[in-house]
């Protein structure tokens, strides 16, 4: 159960934060919200027909409840039911298979019914067709029910593409509260996972590179510590615990809407998380969510910026580093290497083309490094929490906190580090470490780290 003083309290939060949104109109949380589809549907529409894309599993949970009552309002109701086993692919070509059918009728309002995958295809689709969308979330697994972009996977490689956040969301906390506590974990890693990016936008802040949004900033930061509290509650199904979850994660989606990227949600954490779904990893015959992979690559954020505090930038020697900086061919040598495949290689070459710097830049960099440093140091101290401590969160909401927990080798953590160091443009701690000409000692170290973790008795598990 949960307290009313709760909810309302986050009800209230999210109706501040949406009321900063460019493009968000309505957001209903609430116990037995569903029952009011209808009436929120004439609110941001014209249109008397609905299209209901869900999967299986959701057409189960919440799609058929919601197709009887939107015909009981009036509606004509188009439904498309998409396999939920296999797991669905977000991919560009699913996309286009929805793109396809929205265009049979231009009046067709869609309404995605599930959680991550479901609604980043329509997302993306009902951006491509011109349309508003309704989103009815099922669970507190993921930040992208309300943000503008849509993560997936185009040509094997996968990069968050432009989009319109949903006109509307539904959150019904009838449904939410009973999705499964693995749903509840990934949301919760997905969420832990803006403490180290937020150290990520602090770096490019300090550095010139991109500025922090103070709103958007907010928005995330200034409650994520309260929103990752008493992480047992996650694991255990607690309603107050649900509730805090999903209001955290629903900010960051907003955040992004605000800011008009995924920055205050994403940084090194996302980089590795999605270099594994990528090589579509898996562990005991299943896919890796991406909620434990975020979980796992937040801890492995966390551990490189425990070993980039050891540094003493005030001793660097500029010449000698931006010497011995590897050209931007070089980098493409080894990013070829470091990735089989072509098609990822190839998009990957073009990211890292977009932020790598020559002598003067980095010089210039470096320059201004040495005379922040300390001030820089001390901002992340105050962002960041410890990798052990971290990872204890994590297994308490019964999310996975360490590579091994998800089947990643030694091994396969250094190529993947070296891999996610080189697939985005986006300014993070891989970024300063390579420049720094520390990439490759911080990733060495941070996998004897783990493996050293994953030989030890393990007695938080």
């Amino acid at each position: 159960m949960h307290s009313s003083s709760n909810l309302d309290s986050a009800v209230n939060f999210i109706g501040q934060a949406a009321s900063q949104s460019p493009t968000v109109q309505q957001i209903c949380m609430a116990h037995g919200a569903l029952a009011d589809i209808g009436a929120i549907i004439r609110k941001v529409t014209d249109s008397n027909v609905v299209l209901l894309i869900t999967d299986e599993t959701c057409l189960d949970i919440a799609g058929r409840t919601a197709v009887s009552i939107l015909r009981s309002n009036g509606f004509l109701v188009e439904t498309v039911v998409l396999p939920s086993d296999p797991p669905l692919e977000p991919t560009t070509d699913q996309t286009n298979s929805l793109l396809s059918v929205m265009e049979q009728d231009g009046s067709m309002f869609p309404v995605a019914v599930g959680s991550g995958v479901i609604n980043d295809l329509v997302k993306y689709a009902s951006f491509k067709a011109n349309r508003r969308y309704l989103s009815i979330a099922t669970a507190a697994s993921m930040d992208g029910y309300l943000s503008p972009g849509a993560p997936l996977v185009s040509n094997g490689f996968k990069i968050t593409l432009q989009a319109m956040p949903p006109v509307a969301m539904l959150a019904d906390l009838d449904i939410l509260m009973t999705a499964p506590p693995a749903m509840n974990a990934c949301g919760y890693g997905d969420l832990a996972g803006k403490i180290p990016a937020g150290g990520d936008w602090i770096i490019a802040d300090a550095l010139g590179i991109e500025r922090i949004d103070e709103v958007a900033w907010q928005m995330v930061q200034d409650n994520l510590r309260n929103w990752l509290a008493q992480p047992e509650g996650v694991s255990n199904q607690d309603g107050d615990s649900v509730v805090r979850i999903f209001t955290g994660l629903t900010a960051v989606g907003l955040a992004m809407d605000v800011h008009g990227s995924s920055r205050p949600a994403s940084g090194a954490d996302h980089q590795i998380a999605h270099y594994w779904e990528m090589e579509r990893l898996t562990f005991n015959g299943r896919k890796v969510k991406h909620g434990e992979a975020v979980a796992v690559s937040c801890v492995i954020s966390l551990a490189l910026y425990e070993w980039l505090s050891t540094r003493d930038f005030n001793q660097l020697d500029i010449a000698k580093t931006v010497k011995a900086a590897p050209s931007f061919r070089s980098r493409s040598v080894q990013l070829r290497q470091v990735i089989s495949d072509k098609a990822i290689a190839d998009s990957a070459l073009k990211e890292l083309e977009a932020k790598h710097c020559e002598a003067n830049e980095h010089t210039h960099r470096l320059e201004h490094l040495k005379q922040v440093w300390g001030e820089l140091r001390e901002n992340l101290q105050n962002q960041l929490v410890s990798s052990k401590e971290m990872a204890a969160m994590l297994r308490a909401a019964g999310a996975p906190a360490s590579p091994i927990d998800i089947g990643v080798s030694t091994e396969h953590l250094a190529t993947t580090l070296e891999a996610a160091a080189l697939i985005r443009r986006r300014y993070t701690i891989f970024d300063l470490l390579h420049e720094t000409g520390l990439l490759k000692p911080a990733i060495f170290a941070v996998s004897a780290q783990f493996a050293e973790e994953s030989r030890a008795p393990n007695d938080t598990q």
